[in-house]
């Protein structure tokens, strides 16, 4: 990691939160799912980065998904792809209670769920070189001026994620906001350790999008792989 990234990893940490903790509105449903169904699906903050060999049982590629909502793009994904293993963060109550439903439905067994914040993830609770992707759908895009500084895409949220993303890992990242847009390209051509891709991986569609096209939002998106000799 150049001197420039291991800065940008040091101003990561005392970075403002890129969230704000909202109570929300909990079903009777989701909190018996945070009750009974987290120990199968939930993953505790530890000390040491987390064994995923162990926690899974096998050896496969890793997905992240950040911010993953109430889950439905992270669920359909872990079942499509059972060959993968997937992990999603979310730090609101609700949408892990409705994605741990919706995943016992499913039958999963490749998937596993982090209450935390997505940079104290990166940092401290994941191995090097562990993920074959992170994702990154619709983030909070701050649009207000004195509030850019809690965007989560910055230089050193990018150095965590590649200190985390195995040799040609990709993170993939989509926002309805054209400002956010540019804010990313910019971050993303800065950092010598990615490369763009000419077309991004296949992903499915999230609700929060969907009623973003509703309103006329032009989607973007982009994929940006670890360079192999990084």
């Amino acid at each position: 990691m150049g001197g420039s990234e291991v800065k940008a990893d040091i101003e990561a940490q005392a970075a403002p939160r890129s969230f704000v903790r909202r109570s929300g509105r909990i079903t009777i449903a989701q909190k018996r799912a945070l009750k009974e169904l987290w120990p199968k699906y939930g993953l505790k903050e530890a000390a040491a980065p987390l064994a995923l060999k162990d926690i899974f049982g096998r050896n496969a590629p890793t997905v992240l998904e950040i911010g993953f909502g109430n889950g439905e793009t992270l669920v359909r994904s872990a079942a499509e792809s059972p060959q993968c293993n997937f992990l999603g963060v979310e730090v609101h109550l609700p949408g892990l209670g409705r994605c741990l439903l919706e995943a016992e439905r499913a039958g999963l067994s490749n998937l596993r769920l982090i209450q935390a914040d997505a940079i104290d993830v990166l940092r401290s609770q994941l191995p090097p070189g562990s993920l074959a992707m992170a994702c990154l759908y619709f983030p909070d895009p701050w649009p207000r001026k004195r509030h850019h500084k809690r965007r989560l895409v910055k230089p050193g949220f990018i150095a965590l994620l590649a200190r985390v993303l195995e040799p040609g890992g990709v993170f993939h990242v989509a926002t309805d906001w054209p400002p956010y847009a540019e804010h990313i390209e910019g971050v993303m051509g800065a950092m010598t350790a990615f490369e763009r891709l000419d077309q991004p991986p296949a992903r499915h569609t999230t609700r929060f999008e969907q009623r973003g096209s509703a309103l006329g939002h032009e989607i973007w998106e982009a994929a940006y792989r670890l360079r192999p000799s990084y």
